[in-house]
């Protein structure tokens, strides 16, 4: 047994089954001890970036998830979907080669300094310098990616992957922590009596709340307390849930910002919300997380509790007082839920306008999918569509880039769910720009038969970009926001998938449906609307005013007759009147 065989050995023993990567010198090593077994798949993607974003869907998802790439060059292509892992807190362990140890230091060919490149990405990383210390470091290193829930890398030279492997004896499974935090009753005590000194209590649940949904329901039930959600906890307070008002936030909605700005007492619980222009700024504050690092990172708080979610609330439920007045929850429900017929009737394929609205596939996979369905959401107008017209109820579930905010994690990452999950269905919701940066990998799910299912809300431009360009005050750039598109149905066929593109309304439901039964990836390529409006659930002085000086610069390059700005406004008049029609 050699190192590469060693490490291999180790990985088998925390129930890895695939390793995303591109082979190369250095890693030839590893990749020849994969081919002598058949427990660890190597899943030979086409670019290094959708290895790791492949990975951090599998980490999202329970497991360790784990990529791979050579040595400078390589490595370095791995950057983006780890970062991604590190801001979702997945459990993602990077394994790079390195040029030989002679020649460190030496500005050999291809040689980096990964160890300076990783540093910021990298809870920890084990570099192994001699077979003696492999298996101890390696070990050390998927201990603390899974009890902290975070990234770690393996640096393995190409020359000591080759040499014979020492202190076996270390080959073994790695300690996973079962430990629950459990705050002070003092702590507790304290929250407590702020909660029965309030009338009305509001609640921002994040996705620290995933093995609590029960307990934050009844906490919420007892307190008449409308339940906010962050995107990331979509699929953990689904919109058919008691209690749950929304989202709050750039794509939330009236009901779900009320709650939380209008109440009391704001509980907030397992969440590190960034928005800060979002969350009030005189309301007394409770906040509760496991990283006590969170607490009032983003507001002032008038009390921290550091604790899991799971051992506190039912601790805090116990020793808060029933609330009898229901006004402010009845309220915000029956906003709420007017706000869920609008969006209804907004994505009925009624609305037959060309170039379609995006929001109505949006809705209709939400209403075909399985119910323990898989949802990849790409960054950008994607998450619009599919944060306010679907529903993750049941046992579905949603990754994505959330905190990071990068594009072009839906397919790749669909890959690595859907290589986890063989039964499952796996949807993947992108925009076309996003589609393109990593649509190579399409062949990577034809080759493994894997049956993902992909819409592409293809309008010809980066939507997001153009909404940022608005709430500037900037006129559109349409020659740098403009996304020039091939027929990805056809593509889909061409490289061994299938995908159907749909441009009229009456078609849209059928082309999903042919999707979910697909035994192949399945590309919708649905010609979008590219002028939908998407707005925050308030908009200040600065941003209306912003928007205004935008609209009018627009205007007067179309009265100067530059012909893009012209489509787009008459896109943007049309698309809003068709939906209230």
């Amino acid at each position: 047994m050699n190192v590469s065989e060693q490490l291999l050995a180790i990985l088998k023993t925390e129930g890895v089954k695939h390793i995303f990567g591109v082979a190369g010198d250095a890693l030839n090593p590893l990749v020849t001890a994969l081919d002598d077994q058949d427990e660890v798949k190597w899943i030979k993607v086409k670019h290094e970036g959708n290895a790791s974003y492949a990975a951090f869907a599998q980490g999202e998802l329970g497991t360790l998830g784990v990529c791979a790439s050579t040595v400078g060059p390589g490595a370095l292509h791995l950057i983006n979907g780890l970062y991604n892992a590190k801001k979702e807190r997945s459990p993602v362990l990077a394994i790079t080669g390195q040029v030989p140890v002679e020649h460190l230091g030496t500005n050999y060919h291809q040689e980096a300094d990964l160890t300076k490149i990783f540093e910021d990405v990298c809870d920890h990383q084990a570099v192994i310098r001699s077979p003696e210390e492999a298996p101890r470091v390696i070990l050390r290193a998927i201990r603390i990616a899974l009890n902290n829930n975070s990234v770690c890398r393996i640096e393995l030279p190409a020359d000591i992957a080759l040499m014979p492997a020492k202190n076996k004896d270390f080959v073994h499974k790695v300690f996973r922590s079962d430990s629950l935090v459990v705050p002070s009753h003092e702590s507790i005590a304290k929250a407590a009596e702020l909660i029965n000194e309030g009338k009305t209590i509001g609640i921002l649940a994040g996705a620290g709340c995933r093995e609590a949904r029960e307990e934050v329901l009844e906490f919420a039930k007892k307190l008449k307390a409308p339940i906010t959600h962050t995107v990331r906890a979509s699929d953990v307070f689904d919109h058919s849930t008691e209690n749950v008002v929304g989202l709050t936030g750039l794509i939330g909605n009236p009901s779900g910002y009320k709650a939380v700005m209008d109440c009391d007492v704001l509980v907030m619980l397992g969440t590190d919300f960034p928005y800060t222009n979002f969350l009030p700024e005189n309301t007394k504050t409770i906040q509760i997380d496991i990283r006590p690092e969170n607490i009032g990172n983003r507001v002032s708080v008038t009390t921290g509790i550091h604790g899991d979610i799971k051992s506190v609330i039912p601790a805090l439920t116990e020793k808060c007082d029933p609330k009898e007045d229901a006004d402010f929850l009845n309220k915000l429900t029956k906003s709420f839920k007017e706000w869920k017929e609008s969006n209804a009737k907004e994505a009925d394929p009624s609305h037959d306008m060309e170039p379609l609205h995006p929001q109505m596939f949006a809705k209709a996979i939400s209403d075909i999918a399985s119910d323990d369905a898989i949802f990849v959401i790409d960054t950008g107008t994607s998450a619009i569509w599919s944060t306010n017209f679907m529903d993750f109820h049941s046992d579905r579930r949603i990754i994505g880039s959330f905190n990071h905010g990068s594009m072009a994690v839906g397919l790749p990452a669909a890959i690595g769910a859907q290589l986890q999950y063989p039964d499952r269905e796996v949807w993947a919701l992108v925009g076309d720009g996003a589609f393109n940066m990593s649509l190579q990998d399409l062949s990577t799910a034809a080759e493994y038969e894997l049956p993902i299912k992909i819409l592409v809300f293809n309008n010809s431009e980066l939507g997001f970009v153009k909404i940022e360009m608005e709430e500037a005050g900037l006129a559109p750039n349409f020659n740098a926001l403009g996304v020039k598109n091939f027929d990805f149905a056809e593509f889909a066929k061409l490289v061994g998938g299938d995908g159907m593109k749909v441009t009229k309304a009456e078609d849209a439901i059928s082309t999903i449906e042919k999707a979910k039964k697909s035994k192949k990836p399945f590309i919708i390529d649905a010609i979008v609307n590219s002028g939908e409006l998407a707005l925050p659930p308030k908009i200040g002085f600065h941003e209306a005013k912003n928007f205004g000086i935008s609209k009018v610069k627009e205007m007067v390059k179309a009265f100067n007759g530059d012909e893009k700005q012209w489509e787009n406004i008459k896109k943007e008049v049309t698309g809003y009147f068709d939906k209230k029609i």
